[in-house]
């Protein structure tokens, strides 16, 4: 019988039984990373793309149950950029070299179409040569449609968990799995480079749970794919329970890397959250994506998702320096052009 990790490798599906076993068990695992580096190396070499997060609001009008930035936490200070202070920011990362940038923020009903829409037309004019990547959570068919009019070329919309009854364990009633895969479904039409993903080690999460998301994914086939642990926030119901485990996470970058290979895969801030090396990591088990952060210090400690964020404190050019200095010593190179999806 062909080994699990070369039956991944050479693009064979596994049936669910087989994925539950290579997930539940660390028996594979320096094979799955070196694999997985390998079919990295094989698509885009040693590049790890660079991506300016530009973190503009952290008012959001839902009330998801492991979210920091929820509704309901009263104990957090509130913030809004203003136009003037995002554009602000991609004319730093320019200057420092990024050719993406990424407006995350919570669902703020401050952040309409007109208003996005302007700040997305503001960034083309000024930057034609870049990519524009939005985060903004959940809207309509029509307000993505607009402003990917307006020159948008990316949208990153995590489905957190592929099943529904998983989904409504972690959300509020008043949201729900089928909406978030509609929105994906959306995005992908329209004509947007679409990235999904999930959180590893959510509480109530169980492997079929984890079969479910790489299923889901294969039928959504995105661009991008971002998954980090879960990691609690103490002003939110879920605070008790533990944070996601780095070797599970590791495990599962691994195993998207090699089923799909084309895949822009991020070695997300919560790895380096959970464990010092933790994006290095990352790469060398097959990411190929780094998010430094462009917001303005003041405000970092702010857009706090979970608890013990790093990088908070660091000023731009301090943040990528630091980061390039590791992406380098790991074995790999900073690229800083917009870095688009190879599918072939």
């Amino acid at each position: 019988m062909q080994h699990p990790v070369e039956q991944l490798r050479t693009q064979q599906n596994l049936s669910d039984g087989e994925l539950r076993a290579l997930i539940a068990t660390d028996r594979y695992d320096s094979e799955l990373y070196r694999a997985a580096d390998e079919v990295r190396r094989e698509r885009y070499g040693d590049a790890v793309f660079l991506r300016g997060l530009i973190e503009f609001t952290n008012y959001c009008r839902n009330d998801c149950l492991y979210c920091g930035i929820r509704a309901g936490n009263r104990a957090l200070s509130r913030y809004r950029l203003t136009p003037d202070e995002i554009l602000d920011c991609c004319c730093e990362g320019y200057r420092l070299g990024y050719r993406t940038f990424v407006l995350q923020g919570g669902e703020d009903p401050a952040f309409g179409d007109e208003v996005m829409c302007a700040i997305v037309s503001a960034i083309r004019d000024a930057y034609p040569d870049c990519a524009i990547t939005l985060s903004l959570g959940e809207r309509s068919r029509e307000s993505y449609e607009r402003l990917y009019l307006s020159g948008a070329n990316r949208y990153l919309l995590r489905h957190e968990t592929a099943s529904r009854a998983h989904y409504a364990m972690l959300h509020p009633a008043s949201m729900s799995a089928d909406n978030r895969r509609r929105c994906l479904y959306d995005l992908r039409d329209i004509g947007y480079q679409v990235g999904a993903g999930f959180m590893v080690g959510s509480p109530y999460q169980t492997v079929d749970h984890l079969v479910e998301d790489l299923r889901f994914l294969q039928e959504l086939s995105p661009d991008m794919i971002g998954i980090g642990p879960f990691i609690p926030h103490g002003d939110t119901p879920l605070r008790d329970f533990p944070a996601g485990e780095l070797t599970l996470t590791l495990r599962m970058l691994s195993i998207l890397r090699l089923m799909f290979p084309y895949v822009l895969l991020p070695a997300t801030t919560a790895l380096g959250t959970i464990h010092p090396c933790g994006r290095e990591l990352g790469l060398k088990a097959g990411a190929n994506v780094v998010m430094p952060n462009l917001s303005p210090v003041s405000v970092r400690q702010k857009y706090a998702l979970y608890d013990n964020k790093i990088c908070t404190g660091e000023e731009s050019a301090q943040c990528r320096s630091c980061l390039e200095r590791r992406i380098e010593a790991a074995g790999y190179r900073l690229v800083a052009d917009r870095g688009d999806v190879r599918r072939a």
